[in-house]
């Protein structure tokens, strides 16, 4: 017998105690604390993502016209009350995102400039300032949609949770509006006022709004009351001098003996736009309008003709206000919060 033979095999046996149980015995605590790690960094960055979902702690003192009270709701529900009451909730959801980063600048800028529109309270549920309904009254409103509906409206919301636009880091003046007339108007056109954001924009995706196109006629004798001056009494056209704006709206027509501006003849005679053209036909004045609404920064069905196109509501609210950065507001609102 090979004597050589079993201590071959002893330290056969030594080696693999030594070298190979231990790596055995390793392997499987390494791998699991790898495992603990990924899942400690996979869930501390859901968490990051979540903490950015959530506006500010915020709430908005809103007037509520109706009841005559002040209600205050928390920002995140603010924004989808004003969200729900300003756009279609069948619009694309970047669109909706669009008006829910403008709904938030609006209210922010508001809140950290300390205006106030009554005493207790920042807004009114008006137009005046944003439309605002409250879930009860959404419900009323959507009736059997109201679920989808919610739960769209508070996705856009959610999805830029925290943001507002800026120019040179102050919020900006959010304007919008609900349909052009293939442009948009520069805030001096129409406000006098120049602001360097709000400046006239193509916006084509228009002329698909129920909106773009209206026509409503009017008794003369009513024009004639509302204006105070007599109409030329000869059928066709009616004013003269007309001068444009690079909105392609009205900047000044001559209408009797009077010059006017077109937002002084919309806002008489209640018109949709400020781009019209007039027509007598014995004692009826036809009057026919494009667009709806003042003009002046996003145009809400433009908006959602660039959505459908394939635009982000970065792209959006870029494109129709300019020179803008998109911005965190949890900063402002929390300086705001401190000085309380």
């Amino acid at each position: 017998m090979d004597m050589k033979r079993p201590l071959v095999i002893v330290l056969s046996i030594f080696l693999f105690i030594v070298l190979v149980i231990p790596t055995l015995i390793v392997m499987p605590f390494s791998h699991s604390s790898k495992t603990v790690v990924v899942a400690d960094q996979q869930k501390k960055a859901e968490a990051a993502a979540s903490a950015k979902s959530k506006d500010p702690a915020v709430t908005v003192s809103v007037y509520r016209t109706t009841e005559k009270k002040v209600e205050a709701p928390s920002l995140r529900d603010y924004l989808v009350g004003v969200v729900a009451s300003e756009m279609p909730a069948e619009f694309n959801e970047e669109a909706l995102k669009a008006q829910a980063l403008s709904a938030r600048t609006f209210i922010v800028k508001r809140l950290v400039n300390k205006q106030k529109a009554t005493d207790q309270a920042v807004v009114t549920d008006t137009p005046d300032y944003q439309v605002f309904k409250d879930k009860s009254e959404l419900k009323k409103i959507w009736g059997k949609d109201y679920n989808w509906k919610l739960k769209k409206i508070e996705e856009a919301v959610d999805g830029t949770a925290g943001q507002i636009i800026t120019y040179n880091g102050t919020p900006i003046t959010a304007s919008f509006f609900s349909t052009s007339n293939g442009y948009t108007e520069n805030a001096e056109d129409y406000w006098e006022n120049t602001i360097p954001y709000l400046k006239s924009v193509k916006s084509p995706w228009d002329v698909d709004s129920p909106k773009y196109k209206d026509t409503i006629k009017l008794p003369v004798a009513t024009v004639e009351k509302k204006l105070q001056i007599k109409l030329p009494t000869t059928n066709g056209d009616v004013g003269s001098n007309i001068k444009r704006t690079p909105g392609h709206r009205i900047a000044s027509i001559k209408i009797g003996n009077k010059t006017w501006t077109g937002r002084e003849i919309r806002e008489k005679l209640n018109l949709r736009s400020s781009d019209f053209t007039m027509v007598r036909n014995g004692q009826t004045l036809s009057i026919t309008t494009k667009g709806y609404g003042h003009g002046v920064g996003m145009s809400q069905y433009g908006a959602n003709g660039m959505a459908n196109a394939g635009k982000n509501y970065q792209d959006i609210v870029k494109y129709y206000y300019k020179g803008v950065k998109i911005t965190n507001a949890d900063d402002m609102l929390n300086k705001m919060l401190v000085k309380k």
